[in-house]
């Protein structure tokens, strides 16, 4: 009896890790396929429902997310995961028509760089919950100066905020001296939300001036882990709980090749 719970152990453990690696790499479609498998298996599974719900809300099908996320306020009502996502999905439906779309991603290694080339800004004058519900990390954005100020829009055009004056002034003089800068969400809550921009081309007129300065009272936080593109708080509780880091669902995935 002890080995039989052992397997379904393993094997939950072992489905669990193909779900979230699936998720990783946006494959969602496959990741509710991968969820909706192990529900079946364990029912009482908190975290394949809210996998689940995450996976669906990805697919615009915002009624089954919803459905997944209920049955994780079910098994738990506690749940802060289920509740926070099925608030961000009242905005979802609350949003404009046309405002919602594909959002282009961006690899997390694509800002890896040398220090004082790339970092993480907070936004401020963020725009309505409803808009912003439907942004979530590693989506690109787009830089543009409003006077003197630089605000963040999605790719789609929709107004997210602005960067915070301190960093986004600097920004706007060295973008008017020729710089050239890409950017991707990091983070998105319910009241924040974070991005990372990366200096793609430096003008002739601003060699030696870092976009990021690394100390002082400019300073920003620097990229330093591919952990930056966190997929939301609420869904790492779920995936860093079960793992370290993304090498070791690679590893995993190697040695499961191999057998």
């Amino acid at each position: 009896m002890m080995y039989q719970e052992e397997g379904q152990v393993k094997l939950r453990r072992q489905e669990s890790k193909r779900a979230i690696a699936l998720a990783m790499q946006g494959r969602w479609q496959e990741a509710v396929a991968a969820n909706e498998a192990i529900i079946s298996n364990f029912p009482n599974d908190i975290d394949a429902c809210n996998r689940l719900g995450r996976a669906y809300m990805e697919l615009e099908e915002y009624s089954r997310s919803k459905e997944a996320y209920g049955k994780a306020l079910e098994l738990d009502r506690y749940n802060t995961i289920a509740r926070k996502n099925l608030r961000r999905l009242s905005y979802l439906s609350q949003a404009l028509p046309g405002s919602k779309g594909e959002a282009r991603k961006v690899e997390p290694q694509h800002f890896i760089r040398e220090t004082g080339k790339a970092g993480v800004v907070n936004l401020y004058r963020l725009a309505p919950r409803e808009v912003r519900a439907g942004i979530v990390a590693g989506d690109e954005v787009c830089l543009k100066i409003a006077e003197s100020n630089l605000a963040v829009e999605s790719n789609r055009g929709e107004y997210l905020g602005q960067v915070d004056p301190r960093h986004g002034q600097r920004l706007v003089k060295l973008m008017a001296g020729g710089n050239k800068y890409t950017g991707a969400v990091t983070s998105s809550t319910e009241d924040a939300m974070s991005v990372i921009i990366r200096e793609v081309y430096q003008g002739p007129s601003q060699v030696g001036r870092l976009s990021f300065p690394a100390k002082g009272p400019e300073s920003f936080r620097p990229y330093v882990s591919e952990r930056i593109f966190s997929f939301e708080p609420e869904y790492d509780e779920v995936l860093l709980d079960e793992f370290a880091d993304i090498e070791q669902i690679k590893t995993d995935s190697e040695e499961e090749e191999e057998v």
